[in-house]
């Protein structure tokens, strides 16, 4: 376990309840809690425990505390703790009750609202633990300062008792002398599932470490039957994020990393070039993932376009009738993350669950800060400056090429229903909210699923063979494969820069192959295809794979299919004792009549589907890289590290 460092003391920092201000109650928080937390799935049920984390981590951010300790605990609870000063516990005349009961009950109660206690925060200010506090069956808040331990416990938000001191021998948690402690059980009632994702949490965690390299990260799960433990801290920062992101790809230079503040904005940035064609580029404010960017990354993305156009006019690297850098050209390879720290009281997310920054100054400081910063790198990095300059060139020249290319094949007329791909079986249905597409490996297949469907909603596109591996393939090399093309076009949405989300065809899109080892090489190409040039319909929940069954269990004119070794064994039991049962695997969908092929796995009566979904993007990149690259020696000690695992079916 890493080691543990107090903070400063409650009493140094003068840390009471005349910073605590109030704004208006709690009672909304419970009839609308999507309005709070975004939503009461399993997403919302993880934001509500990142809140309390993210005041934890605010104490660290004020430079209080060096650890934060979470556990999940056996009864479904969940603790953090932290060795920050502590909520203040003493009395706010204007309510004669005590800072720590206004803060847990009140809505917009805290010390980040205009007061000196937080210059930067993370959390929802005081909303954050009151929200939490609303939504849960009950919550235990301890507090340690000045040699004892104040507790409260509430019970969907409504206090049961009064906030009481006692003796520091009789807190709940021993990890640090000081700061606060809470535990909470999510409302039932409330969120789909109450239960927390160890891994989701850990990456919450690790994000934030790399982010705050001065704060010991510490997660348990002390859930019966699967217990563990991590521990973060990194003292590279974002740097290191970056460096790890690029860990399995072949980085062109260098990382580059910066921070430089103007007045009380700080700006962190740390890129690094690799030698792919994915851009994974993350954007953050005071800790909190800004998903759907800002006017942060905006500012970054024009001083990096500008930055490597001004150095490539300053060393004559472009001649002719060269178009010089767009933007587009700079994200080939690109791996960053930018970091802005500033004033609570000014952030302006754009939503509740904050995932775009709004601030409009923001954007100019960044810009300046951005490219002054690398403009100096490429004056005293020269050959650094060369290989990033002559990246981007090419990403240029391959996007003149692809434009060319697509102009010739996806002409504006390539993407409707009268130039649909021959081999396509289209189905009736035009809604795409209604339309499936199954993609069908072989054409003995692709002939079966074509007699066995419903034509009214699904469509048939068979695919032959191994479909090129797009990890590393540029747009006109995709589209002047053919499976790819077919692909594309049967869509409807285009690729590139002609995407349009709006014009997909079908919001099911399923990827059936057979159960051997070919099948699945075949679904890792099309999952590549998807995830590195079509993200967003796996993002909107529209990409499936078809689970076909394994086995066909007979006994006479007694069928019963089996999708997995242990239903294959219960079907046997079944027919046992009259005997004479017969038992045949299936390699390939083939060996399937067309009947069979919709009763098992095209009905949706029957049929099991799997959703494809992206819960870790940083992971997903990590292992598409892995896998679909050119480097070797990774893949290869992927394939030694579990080959235990594989089930061989010889």
């Amino acid at each position: 376990m890493a080691s543990t460092k107090t903070s400063k003391t409650a009493q140094q920092s003068g840390y009471n309840a005349q910073q605590i201000q109030v704004l208006e109650g709690l009672e909304p928080v419970r009839k609308r809690p999507g309005m709070y937390i975004g939503s009461t799935d399993e997403i919302g049920l993880h934001e509500s425990l990142r809140e309390i984390i993210d005041n934890a981590v605010d104490e660290a951010l004020a430079g209080f505390a060096k650890n934060v300790w979470v556990s999940l605990n056996k009864d479904g609870t969940a603790t953090v703790v932290d060795d920050g000063r502590g909520i203040p516990v003493d009395i706010m005349p204007q309510f004669k009750k005590s800072a720590l009961e206004i803060v847990m009950t009140k809505l917009h109660a805290g010390g980040k609202f205009g007061g000196s206690a937080y210059k930067i925060s993370g959390g929802l200010h005081g909303v954050g633990a009151a929200v939490v506090n609303a939504l849960s069956e009950w919550m235990l808040v301890e507090v340690k300062r000045d040699n004892k331990v104040y507790k409260q416990r509430y019970e969907v938000g409504v206090p049961k008792t009064d906030v009481k001191s006692f003796d520091i021998a009789e807190a709940t948690t021993s990890y640090a002398p000081v700061g606060t402690t809470s535990t909470f059980k999510p409302d039932g009632s409330i969120f789909q599932s109450v239960m927390f994702d160890f891994d989701t949490i850990k990456k919450a965690l690790r994000e934030r470490a790399y982010l705050v390299p001065s704060i010991y990260f510490h997660l348990y799960d002390k859930r019966e039957g699967s217990e563990k433990e991590v521990n973060y801290y990194f003292e590279g920062g974002i740097k290191s994020l970056v460096e790890k992101i690029n860990e399995n790809k072949e980085p062109l230079h260098k990382a580059i990393y910066f921070k430089k503040s103007d007045k009380d904005v700080e700006v962190e940035v740390a890129l690094q070039y690799n030698n792919a064609y994915a851009e994974n580029v993350e954007s953050y404010v005071n800790v909190i993932n800004t998903v759907n960017g800002g006017t942060h990354l905006t500012g970054f993305r024009m001083a990096l376009t500008r930055a490597i156009n001004d150095y490539g006019k300053k060393i004559n690297a472009f001649k002719g009738d060269d178009e010089g850098i767009i933007g587009d050209d700079t994200r080939e390879g690109l791996t960053a993350v930018v970091f802005v720290k500033m004033p609570q009281d000014r952030i302006q997310f754009e939503g509740q669950t904050k995932g775009k920054l709004g601030n409009s100054e923001i954007q100019p400081i960044v810009n300046q800060i951005v490219r002054d910063n690398l403009t100096t790198f490429f004056e005293e990095n020269p050959q650094d400056g060369k290989r990033i300059l002559e990246k981007v060139s090419l990403a240029a020249k391959a996007r003149l090429a692809a434009r060319a290319a697509k102009e010739a094949i996806l002409r504006k007329g390539a993407l409707e229903g009268s130039t649909l791909p021959g081999k396509l079986a289209d189905c009736q249905e035009k809604n795409p909210a209604i339309s499936e597409l199954y993609l069908v490996e072989g054409q003995s297949a692709g002939g079966s699923a074509k007699s066995g469907r419903d034509r009214k909603f699904q469509a048939i596109l068979p695919l032959k063979g191994k479909i090129l591996n797009t990890e590393r393939a540029r747009l006109d090399k995709m589209i002047e494969h053919e499976e790819v093309k077919s692909l594309i076009i049967a869509l409807g949405m285009g690729i590139g820069d002609t995407i349009n989300i709006d014009k997909l065809r079908y919001h099911r899109i399923i990827i059936m192959t057979d159960a051997d080892v070919d099948g699945e090489h075949i679904e890792t190409l099309i999952l590549t295809f998807f995830y590195r040039h079509l993200p967003e319909i796996i993002k909107r929940g529209f990409l499936y794979v078809a689970t076909p069954p394994l086995f066909k269990v007979q006994k006479g004119k007694d069928i019963q299919y089996a999708y997995t070794e242990d239903e294959r064994d219960v079907a046997i039991s079944k027919f046992k004792g009259t005997g004479g049962v017969s038992i045949q695997r299936y390699k390939g969908l083939g060996e399937m009549n067309a009947d069979q092929l919709w009763e098992t796995t095209m009905n949706p009566k029957n049929r099991i589907l799997k959703q494809i979904q992206i819960d870790d993007a940083e992971e997903a990149d990590a292992v598409f890289t892995m896998l679909m690259g050119d480097e070797v020696p990774p893949r290869k000690n992927f394939i030694q590290t579990n080959a235990a695992l594989a089930e061989l079916d010889i």
